[in-house]
């Protein structure tokens, strides 16, 4: 297999590390060649708030992978999310070639001109994305791809995607303790929608939301390019904290009431029954209502739906959204998740899983806490971010060391040695017959 072949994403989330090495089948699509996770406590809300942690969770993550496939990690494609990013529009106009022909220096002139288009951006912030939403080719719009397209004026629309330097940094500098390379930064809503939105899905408006671990991510994506995207600082972790505090118990317990008995939607609930809950502290052991456990959880699921739905409505793209909604992160395995989200958003919704993207491993379904580390793979390939880095390259058989000299006389001389004890032994004992 060819190392330009080879793509590696990491995802650096709140409560989980995940890395995929992954390549390209002949079918396009993505097949995974090994995977490895680690528990991660280094983040908050999605943002790095100790570098020993972190850096020791990826080489955990990274470790398992080099393991399980005897490869070498070198490069990673890494998602950007949090607060600190932010997003904004920028239009641009320039002038066609002499041929008339829009070719890719085109195209290239357009962005840079639209980059420097930018009124608000400061000294401290980075740019991570020039993503084209539009291109119009005199009066030809809602073009997606305009190389090859005749005229004298192309103009259209981009969204640009910048972060925090100090932010970013310290990813930077973790990712390298572990022994890395950032082959490329990508924002985590461009790689979920990479994963998850269908073809068929690409030519209206969807709504993807990520329920993780510390945030929401919130993205909403029209004719395939990403148009608006929001971090809602409400996710999973808060519903954990939610459990602790009505069921007076640790948020470890906290964690496993919710994913063993969590419901989501109180209409859906099943009847009634007493959930009995150890703490493995030496507390005696009590018992909580089901039905209270799922009002719980259902009150912090409304609020995250409510703000993001609220976000959406603000941003004037609410009523394009006539593909519907996918939920996706760790969030999104809550039961009832689905059911609660169509009664708020009144649009259709569905799990999204990263099938958009994968071929998977036979006998493997890869779920929606897979979705940001399956784009990224995958944005490597339609960045040609392969084509320039090493990502991966396989580890070198260890040398084989030359057999240890062997001394001839004593493996000759202790077997006669032996045998000669047995004659004389039969000697003797013939003599005294």
């Amino acid at each position: 297999m060819p190392e330009s072949n080879r793509a590696v994403g990491l995802d650096i989330g709140t409560t989980r590390v995940s890395i995929v090495v992954a390549e390209k089948d002949e079918f396009g699509k993505l097949k995974v060649i090994a995977t490895g996770s680690s528990h991660s406590d280094g983040l908050r809300r999605a943002t790095v708030v100790n570098i020993n942690k972190t850096f020791a969770a990826i080489k955990t993550a990274v470790a398992d992978v080099e393991r399980e496939a005897s490869l070498v990690i070198h490069g990673v494609n890494v998602a950007l999310s949090g607060a600190h990013v932010h997003c904004m529009q920028s239009s641009s106009e320039i002038s066609i070639n002499q041929t008339s022909i829009v070719n890719e220096s085109d195209v290239h002139r357009f962005l840079e001109k639209a980059m420097v288009n930018i009124q608000n951006l400061d000294v401290n912030h980075e740019v991570i994305h020039v993503i084209p939403q539009e291109f119009i080719v005199d009066d030809q719009d809602r073009l997606l791809d305009p190389i090859g397209m005749s005229g004298t004026t192309m103009r259209g629309t981009v969204y640009i995607v910048v972060g925090l330097k100090t932010r970013i940094r310290n990813i930077r500098q973790c990712v390298e303790r572990a022994g890395l390379k950032i082959g490329a930064l990508t924002f985590k809503s461009v790689a979920l929608g990479i994963a998850v939105i269908k073809e068929r899905e690409k030519k209206g408006g969807v709504l993807v939301i990520d329920i993780g671990g510390g945030t929401t991510e919130v993205a909403v994506f029209i004719r395939g390019a990403i148009h608006y995207s929001e971090v809602i600082n409400v996710a999973a972790n808060d519903i954990t904290h939610d459990i602790a505090h009505g069921v007076k118990v640790h948020d470890e317990v906290a964690e496993e009431l919710k994913i063993q008995y969590g419901y989501s939607d109180t209409r859906l609930s099943r009847k009634d029954e007493d959930i009995v809950i150890k703490d493995g502290e030496g507390h005696s052991q009590k018992t909580f209502p089901r039905s209270s456990l799922t009002m719980i959880i259902e009150a912090r699921m409304m609020e995250i739906f409510e703000l993001v739905r609220d976000a959406v409505m603000v941003s004037g793209y609410y009523e394009e959204i006539n593909a519907g909604v996918i939920l996706t992160g760790g969030g999104a395995l809550l039961l009832g998740v689905v059911e609660l989200a169509r009664l708020v958003f009144g649009l259709d919704v569905r799990i999204g899983y990263p099938e958009a993207v994968s071929a998977g491993i036979q006998g493997t379904l890869y779920g929606p806490m897979d979705a940001t580390v399956m784009g990224l793979v995958a944005h490597v390939y339609e960045s040609n971010y392969s084509g320039d880095h090493s990502f991966a390259t396989e580890r070198d058989a260890p040398e084989k060391l030359p057999p240890e000299p062997v001394d001839d006389i004593l493996v000759v001389q202790e077997p006669c040695v032996a045998w000669k004890k047995v004659v004389d032994g039969l000697q003797d004992w013939w003599a005294k017959l």
